[in-house]
């Protein structure tokens, strides 16, 4: 830890958290997936096939106006051009390249910037999050991480109470307040990632958001994206770094009362001795969120077990304090 994490050796009454109690994964995982009978899981098939069809029937407005390198199938260019139509109209984005990872809430492209974009940043890839249109998520429980925190606009700021149509229409679950709610989701990864950047943290540099998707620097090489901590072997000095620089970035978070909320070794990308965080969404604050202490143990509990298994031994105050 840096010096500036210090406090004059006094402790920070706010974060004295019970951080090596034994943590019990059997109600952590389970906890946030939600329970499906067999009729909710044929409706939400139905729904599926309903907004495949939908996108699918999209595609042939596009024609060929929108080819881009990576071949995405009929419904998925739809939701990809709509997506990224903002970055496109901005001079971000030139080219779709392929495809880094696709998962049950979004996708993440590698992308060739646009020619302006590389004066302005001397980025040669960018990497796009597209998320997944509503109706084809497959999201766990969001509420246990939205607790607590206010609802962000699409400029990053909290809505307020005196809101009352955005208020109203969080509260009555409108197909309004669903997009608010989407927005927020997307918000918070941004305005983390632009703090946390900004401080100095390991983390992707972010450029751009929008309605549904954020535009951020590419980690890896020109032709494929790095890997997650999770699918690397490292040797003593590399988990000697890596574990520095996590603690560094953590350090970041501690500082703004963080919870990275989904962190382990598979949201941690390695590239070239950087360790990087990655995915923010659910970014929680302790003292905000009553959930926030038992999964920040969770956080640091995954954390020191991938450095167990490299021959470190580090417990989770180790990491927080």
């Amino acid at each position: 830890m840096d010096d500036e994490d210090s406090h004059s050796g006094e402790e920070d009454e706010s974060l004295d958290l019970d951080l090596d109690s034994d943590f019990d994964d059997e109600d952590g995982e389970g906890a946030f997936e939600r329970f499906h009978d067999r009729r909710a899981a044929i409706r939400k098939a139905k729904r599926h096939a309903e907004a495949v069809q939908t996108l699918t029937d999209g595609a042939e407005e596009l024609g060929a106006s929108h080819e881009t390198t990576y071949k995405a199938s009929r419904h998925e260019k739809v939701w990809l051009t709509e997506s990224l139509g903002t970055f496109y109209d901005q001079s971000l984005v030139s080219d779709v390249l392929f495809l880094v990872k696709g998962g049950k809430e979004a996708n993440c492209y590698a992308c060739e910037p646009h020619a302006a974009l590389v004066a302005s940043t001397g980025l040669s890839r960018v990497a796009a999050k597209v998320y997944r249109p509503r109706m084809l998520r497959n999201l766990r429980q969001d509420f246990t991480y939205r607790e607590g925190r206010p609802a962000l606009t699409a400029e990053g700021k909290a809505v307020k109470n005196s809101d009352t149509r955005l208020m109203k229409a969080l509260g009555k679950k409108t197909e309004f307040g669903a997009q608010v709610a989407h927005t927020s989701w997307l918000m918070y990864e941004f305005t983390t990632l632009s703090d946390l950047w900004s401080s100095g943290a390991h983390v992707p540099r972010p450029i751009a958001s929008g309605e549904n998707a954020l535009l951020m620097e590419f980690v890896g090489s020109d032709e494929r994206a790095a890997p997650a901590l999770s699918e690397v072997a490292l040797t003593a000095s590399q988990a000697h770094d890596a574990l520095e620089q996590i603690k560094l970035t953590l350090s970041k978070m501690r500082e703004r009362d963080l919870v990275h909320g989904d962190l382990s070794a598979y949201n941690i990308l390695w590239h070239e001795g950087r360790a990087v965080f990655i995915d923010f969404p659910q970014v929680m604050r302790l003292g905000e969120n009553p959930n926030a202490e038992k999964i920040l143990l969770r956080d640091l509990t995954r954390v020191c077990e991938y450095f167990e298994k490299c021959g470190l031994s580090v417990t989770p105050r180790d990491l927080w304090a």
